[in-house]
């Protein structure tokens, strides 16, 4: 497993960001996450190109940089729910951002097909 962002010496701090963000499936992972906490199996429904392997792998890359919250349950089986932490939550506004810049890009995208 790789190292955690924050122990990690950086020479700017959007090197850091890039690493967070950083992985095919991180910025859907948080789009959801900010939307509501979720379960593992609600993520892989929502995300079904992901393999679980990978989905896991980026998951914990997100908990381990403590952007991520993973409460697991003692039931039978055992339920994990995914959440921002309160550190996670601070990117709420970016996440917004980008869903509005994308929406725009699609939109000029249309035009120019026209």
């Amino acid at each position: 497993m790789r190292e955690a962002v924050y122990t990690r010496k950086y020479s700017c701090a959007s090197e850091a960001a890039a690493d967070i963000f950083g992985g095919k499936w991180k910025v859907l992972i948080l789009c959801y996450l900010c939307e509501a906490p979720r379960r593992f199996n609600e993520l892989r429904r929502l995300l079904p190109e992901v393999t679980q392997r990978m989905l896991i792998r980026q998951l914990r890359e997100l908990e381990q940089d403590g952007i991520v919250h993973r409460e697991i349950y003692g039931t039978v089986p055992p339920q994990v729910t995914y959440s921002l932490t309160e550190l996670g939550l601070g990117l709420e506004p970016i996440m917004e951002q980008m869903i509005v810049w994308g929406e725009r890009y699609l939109a000029q995208d249309q035009e120019c097909l026209e």
